[in-house]
């Protein structure tokens, strides 16, 4: 199936007849959307209202069976996912991406310790960890900002629930799934003992799966490598996984003040990465943050202090090539810690307003060798990609909320960042590196950037049933130190350091400059104020960015870009814009004998492309449409989803992106609940339909992945094929 432009409009304008709600909360400081109505109206205040938010309710059904937390947003306009590892896709919000978004775990902002972004902050949580994501889209307030140029990712683990006397109460929940595809399945248990002044939490879980299988064969089937096993014709080598999340939080509530520990922990022994020439062999996590908040008569206050570490560690899993020569592998071992503090003040400016302003401080680390493995080409020594990094961010910001009127509010904001960078001295395995690693350490490795943001944004009501809501913004990003100082022009190190999936290698620039973007979004709704049976939102925006960090051609006298196939890249910075706009439609469509029946539809569309040729950017989504009818029918919720996606025949000409066929998927999903239990089943890819991943990269799973032609150019990742799955659910 190949949806065209044509059949995605005429599909969204016959859902525009029958669409309504889902249980996400768009706008959610203003709307509220339950089972039988659409409130799209409630008072401006307060702010800063984010985009979209997903409460426990509406979580409950997206993360049925799910191990993966950015997976979640996917149904959202404007917002998708790259493929990674089974638990480590990376989300991108219209158009841009990986650490173009800051990612918050409870107050927490984490970097990802890896030169291949095997480990994004989203990683670090379960689903089931997950009572509230709040995600800031385009525009977005300097007090959830900074160090990122898409937006803001809001991650909320469940708040405590203290009893009402001395006396200990406790409560829990055990949940469990099975997937067909992949052979996935999990646990996910959590418990709570609180009494008037304390409240202790703990939650784990556990997540694993076989390699998927595709709905039909997309290359010939046999031995995965030279020296490992078998792998159908169907079957996407490097995709199983296994993580542990283990997470404690205690609080001690007071009449003015609150006080909180949370401990968390993560283990991944293995995850593949059917994108990657590298696989996970392990990723341990530990992270501690201690909370405060306090109210006074004139406000509040609320900090943070953490500290995180992450051990990293990747080679070839069992279906790429171990043995080169005598060479076992190719071990890289990273470890990144980051240390931060975080306050947030509100002060009441009388009843309508609020000056909002504070300071945030992150130190982080990172060391990235490789050690030796023998042969010619990795030994005798360790190599050092990146010895005693260093990222450090100092940030200040302020923003005022106004409610002029009932019709009119305002939020207006300012941010500096001090962002400082740096790098001691590298070395290869041998002397076939030397002149590389002494050109590196030549140059200055230490950078400075000093960072402004402005935000502002206009909250309108035109009239009843309508209201418009405007922002602009400078946001600007400083390079993560991969960009940087990724150092060797050696091709086999080079194809080491890829973020992005699409089988090429790449190299640092030490004199990278920020990437600053330009933003304008709108967001106009139309709504049924007496019924609350309608409603329209359409949400244009455009994006100009200066020094966006992309890619050149490595002119270096070892990189090969002579050929078709893989290229050789070096970061650089370019001009781009992106623009396009998201369209809800959403329709109640009353109560009969069979249940209660609702529908909605999301369209997204996006141009994003380079300003010096044209090119497009790497990765992006193309127009794509998700139509869901849902009926609920006493204790079961029925739907319908049917997604749409336009093909990729513009891909990006730099970095040689596979071009992608357009597809069409149905899913069924089905859950029954009563009282404490509720049970999940469903079907996606209904009819078993064989399609490319448009944001999943170059097929690299299986076969001599560290050599530049032991895998094949050309094939796009394909996504799963049929899945059934079934979840349970009891809570006490």
């Amino acid at each position: 199936m190949k949806p065209s432009l044509p059949l995605l409009l005429c599909a969204t304008l016959s859902a525009a007849v029958a669409t309504a709600a889902s249980a996400d909360h768009s706008h959610s400081e203003r709307q509220t959307r339950d089972m039988t109505a659409i409130v799209v109206s409630s008072p401006l205040l307060p702010m800063p209202h984010s985009d979209h938010t997903l409460d426990s309710a509406a979580l409950a059904a997206r993360r049925v069976a799910a191990a993966d937390s950015a997976a979640l947003l996917n149904q959202l306009p404007g917002l998708s996912s790259s493929s990674g590892g089974g638990v480590s896709s990376l989300p991108q919000l219209r158009g841009l991406g990986d650490d173009r978004v800051k990612i918050e775990l409870d107050g927490v902002s984490l970097i990802s310790a890896c030169g291949n972004h095997m480990n994004p902050p989203l990683s670090y949580t379960d689903p089931s960890q997950i009572d509230e994501l709040a995600v800031f889209v385009g525009v977005t307030p300097v007090a959830v900002g900074g160090d990122s140029i898409a937006g803001t990712i809001v991650v909320r683990s469940a708040a405590p629930q203290f009893s009402q006397s001395a006396q200990w109460i406790s409560s829990g929940s055990l949940s469990s799934y099975y997937r067909s595809n992949g052979d996935g399945h999990g646990v996910n248990v959590g418990v709570t003992a609180a009494n008037q002044q304390f409240a202790l939490r703990y939650e784990g879980s556990v997540a694993a799966a076989n390699n998927y299988s595709a709905a039909s064969g997309f290359k010939p089937a046999g031995i995965a490598a030279s020296d490992r096993g078998y792998l159908a014709g169907d079957e996407v080598g490097s995709t199983a996984f296994e993580s542990h999340n283990h997470a404690l939080r205690l609080d001690m509530n007071g009449q003015q003040h609150r006080f909180g520990v949370d401990i968390g922990y993560q283990h991944i022994p293995f995850q593949g990465f059917a994108n990657q020439r590298m696989d996970m062999l392990d990723n341990t996590s530990w992270r501690a943050t201690l909370r405060h908040s306090g109210d006074y008569s004139w406000g509040s206050v609320n900090s943070r202090l953490y500290w995180e570490n992450t051990d990293h560690a990747m080679d070839f899993g069992p279906d790429k090539q171990f043995l080169y020569g005598t060479a076992r592998g190719m071990p890289m071992e990273t470890e990144g810690v980051s240390r931060g503090i975080a306050v947030d003040i509100d002060y009441q400016l009388g009843n309508s307003q609020i000056l909002r302003y504070g300071v945030e401080l992150q130190r982080y680390r990172l060391d990235d060798h490789w050690p030796a493995s023998g042969g010619m080409m990795m030994a005798p020594d360790t190599f050092t990609n990146i010895d005693r990094g260093r990222r450090d961010r100092d940030a200040l910001f302020a923003e005022l909320q106004s409610h002029h009127s009932e019709q009119l509010s305002s939020l207006v904001g300012v941010r500096y960042e001090r962002v400082r960078s740096r790098a001691g001295q590298v070395q290869g395995y041998n002397a076939m590196y030397a002149a590389d690693a002494e050109a590196f350490n030549r140059q200055p490795r230490s950078q400075r950037d000093d960072n402004i943001d402005i935000s502002a944004q206009l909250s309108y009501r035109l009239a009843a049933g309508s209201e418009l809501d405007l922002g602009v913004a400078r946001k600007v990003r400083s390079p993560n130190l991969y960009e940087r100082y990724s150092w060797s022009n050696n091709g086999m190190a080079m194809r080491m350091i890829n973020t992005v999936g699409d089988g090429n290698g790449y190299v640092g620039d030490v004199d990278l400059q920020p990437e600053i973007a330009h933003s304008i979004t709108a967001d106009w709704r139309w709504f049924d104020p007496a019924n609350q049976q309608w409603a329209v939102t359409v949400s244009p925006f455009y994006t100009l960015v200066d020094d966006y960090i992309d890619a050149q051609l490595c002119v270096a006298a070892s990189c090969n870009n002579s050929g078709d196939g893989f290229k050789y890249l070096q970061y650089a910075n370019r001009d781009a814009q992106l623009w396009g706009v998201d369209l809800t439609l959403q329709r109640d469509l009353g109560n009969y004998r069979s249940g209660h029946w609702q529908a909605r539809a999301v369209v997204s569309y996006l141009d994003a492309e380079r300003r010096n040729d044209g090119d497009t950017l790497y990765n992006t989504l193309p127009l794509n449409a998700l139509l869901t009818i849902t009926q609920h029918w006493g204790n079961w919720t029925n739907s319908l989803e049917w997604q749409l996606v336009a093909a990729k025949d513009d891909p990006s000409q730099l970095r040689n992106e596979v071009a992608t066929s357009g597809y069409g998927l149905v899913t069924l999903r089905s859950s029954w609940s009563r009282r404490q239990l509720r049970i999940d089943v469903g079907v996606e890819n209904l009819f078993d339909h064989s399609y490319q991943l448009a944001q999943g990269g170059v097929y690299s799973g299986q076969g001599a992945t560290m050599s530049a032609t032991g895998i094949a150019w050309g094939i796009a990742l394909p996504g799963p094929g049929r899945s059934l799955y079934v979840a349970a659910n009891y809570a006490w």
